[in-house]
């Protein structure tokens, strides 16, 4: 039985909460059916103690008995190690499923956080900038788009690729980035319908509203 616990901070602004990444590992768990607890690491004192473990001052992490993973990618294959919910049991249904991790990550988001940040930010949109930050989300839309019309989930069965790349778009959906990309939209929507990110994302939001009581808040 594995000792898993999950770190988050204890308390983030408002702007941010419902999109922290631990809210991925929590769905994975959730979906897994894994047992896991909660713990905290400050928001406002990343130490020495943090760092040990999040080299980038970041959230989340997760621990496995004596091991220590970060990188919300890395965690979720973790998972997926340990239940067939989150990752396919056949060498080619993993392999499918893994390369899709790292196309959410190093394909979308690499052009979607650009782009939200600077929705964000609001940024000036009639710039040179704007224009290669919003043209490059809109190829890796394109690309995706046909992808995602032709198939309910990315590999197959539900897995992490697709916890990964639900999340990854959904932010973008947040700022109407996929208001041209109809099945994009729908597989976020039928992602996040999905009763395990229901329930994540209701308990990060739980996390952070009993952080601000803490506060006085």
């Amino acid at each position: 039985m594995p000792n898993l616990t999950l770190i988050t901070y204890d308390w983030v602004p408002p702007p941010p909460r419902g999109y922290v990444r631990d809210l991925r590992v929590r769905w994975a768990l959730e979906e897994a059916g894994l047992p896991y607890r909660v713990a905290s690491t400050p928001f406002d004192d990343r130490g020495p103690a943090h760092l040990a473990h999040q080299p980038f001052g970041q959230v989340p992490w997760l621990t496995d008995g004596d091991i220590s993973i970060f990188e919300s990618g890395a965690i979720l294959l973790h998972l997926g190690g340990l239940s067939d919910r989150l990752l396919p049991s056949d060498p080619r249904g993993r392999a499918e499923a893994t390369e899709w991790v790292f196309g959410a990550l190093n394909s979308v988001e690499m052009a979607s956080l650009p782009w939200t940040m600077s929705k964000f930010m609001k940024h000036p949109s009639d710039t040179a900038a704007w224009k290669f930050v919003d043209d490059f989300l809109k190829l890796r839309l394109m690309r995706l788009e046909p992808v995602l019309a032709a198939r309910e989930w990315l590999a197959g069965t539900f897995s992490v690729a697709d916890i990964l790349m639900a999340d990854v778009l959904r932010v973008a959906d947040g700022f109407d980035g996929l208001a041209d990309s109809p099945a994009c939209r729908a597989y976020v929507a039928r992602a996040t319908g999905r009763p395990a990110f229901a329930k994540a994302h209701a308990d990060q939001m739980a996390h952070f509203a009993a952080a601000d009581k803490a506060r006085g808040m």
